[in-house]
């Protein structure tokens, strides 16, 4: 977790989003990983979809200027 990334909610919504903006959201690997991020950080997922809902410009912003961490396997 970086400096910035200090808040737990802050971080598991940029988990999820990283993983919603290349829709790969509902492989088992991310169910897996976001689920155990969840449970570590004590933070329920209604808890991370309001903060996206309230923060997502600033979140997508941050998610593409550290760069493609995830990638699609689709294509």
């Amino acid at each position: 977790m970086s400096p910035g990334d200090r808040n737990p909610l802050r971080s598991a919504a940029i988990l999820k989003l990283s993983f919603v903006m290349k829709q790969l959201e509902h492989t088992p690997g991310f169910l897996f990983i976001y689920r155990g991020t969840l449970r570590d950080l004590h933070v329920t997922e209604e808890a991370v979809d309001a903060y996206i809902a309230q923060h997502r410009d600033e979140l997508e912003a941050t998610i593409k200027e550290r760069g493609p961490h995830v990638r699609s396997t689709a294509n």
